[in-house]
């Protein structure tokens, strides 16, 4: 059985002094049945077509989907923190591991009060990844945070031909 593995993090400014606001070990997931409501997509940008665009835009359309089928807002692309979804799955890409990123840039840098990050690898499609997600605790208290308005997703393959994902939530300050 292929290796598959989540974890989640997420931090909160208040007023300059950031605490942690949740931390959940790296936890071994089996995928679950979830029922999918087919919401209006997102389309990628001609830039970012192909596989791993269309890996991370099904998370993305999973991810609204968890959203209001639980009552939340569907969450907009952040530019900012699309950067830092982007560049974080291709470091893990490259190195064939699993890890988080420090979320105080994120903050800063995007100026977001609120920011929290979910990881995964080796799941074989965008849903995939958002059903283990949502069967995890940590992940789904993310996915859920009705405080979150914005998002940023992005998937790559590595050398070892899995995928490995980084999902950036956010709220402005």
């Amino acid at each position: 059985m292929a290796r598959r593995e989540v974890a989640c993090r997420s931090l909160v400014d208040f007023g300059g002094n950031r605490r942690r606001a949740m931390t959940h070990p790296l936890v071994r997931v089996l995928a679950g049945a979830v029922t999918v409501l087919v919401l209006v997509g997102l389309a990628p940008s001609p830039a970012q077509a192909g596989p791993a665009a269309d890996y991370a835009n099904a998370a993305f359309k999973a991810t609204n989907e968890r959203r209001v089928a639980h009552d939340r807002v569907r969450l907009s692309r952040g530019d900012c923190l699309q950067r830092y979804a982007r560049r974080q799955a291709i470091r893990m890409a490259e190195q064939r591991r699993m890890f988080h990123q420090d979320l105080g840039p994120i903050l800063r840098n995007c100026h977001m009060s609120m920011v929290g990050e979910n990881v995964a690898y080796g799941y074989p499609t965008g849903r995939a990844t958002v059903r283990a997600w949502m069967n995890s605790p940590g992940h789904r208290a993310n996915i859920l945070e009705p405080r979150y308005r914005r998002m940023g997703l992005a998937a790559r393959k590595g050398s070892d031909g899995r995928w490995y994902v980084s999902q950036v939530f956010g709220r402005r300050a």
